[in-house]
């Protein structure tokens, strides 16, 4: 089943890159900017999460709650967070669990070679817990006003 707006956004349990376990429904009645990417230390990547980072505390002035999903593992993760200072949690999904429940695993082109991975998305999900807005044309530079301006915050 393909994710749209006004979906119930899945729900999941996972550890971030502290050992903590992190479940949606931790943050039921806020609103949650759920961003997958490919891989912790990749120029997109780092690009992307060092822009949510240098606007987090507007993003959080509005209530929106960041949370990172790839499928590195915790101490990858640890690694990034801390070569970047980012505030947010950086959810270890190894087993592509939440990767596949929300359908952001799929086919890639790199230099004209075909592969799978992680397609970068981000799903707004709102107060009570259903998909209000899917970024899939994620601007790795801007991305935080790209949240904002769907919410139109």
């Amino acid at each position: 089943m393909k994710l749209k707006k006004g979906s119930k956004a899945p729900a999941f349990t996972v550890k971030d890159q502290d050992g903590n376990e992190v479940s949606l429904k931790d943050f039921s009645g806020k609103k949650v900017a759920l961003y997958f990417y490919p891989k912790d230390n990749t120029p997109t990547c780092t690009e992307q999460a060092c822009n949510l980072r240098d606007n987090f505390s507007a993003l959080k002035k509005k209530g929106i709650v960041v949370l990172g999903v790839s499928a590195d593992t915790e101490k990858k993760h640890k690694n990034f967070e801390t070569k970047f200072s980012l505030p947010f949690p950086l959810l270890a999904d190894v087993d592509h669990k939440i990767i596949e429940a929300y359908g952001v695993w799929g086919e890639k082109t790199l230099f004209g070679r075909k592969y799978m991975g992680i397609l970068r998305t981000t799903f707004l999900i709102n107060e009570q817990g259903k998909i209000d807005h899917i970024i899939d044309d994620v601007k790795a530079k801007d991305h935080s006003a790209q949240i904002l301006s769907a919410w139109n915050l």
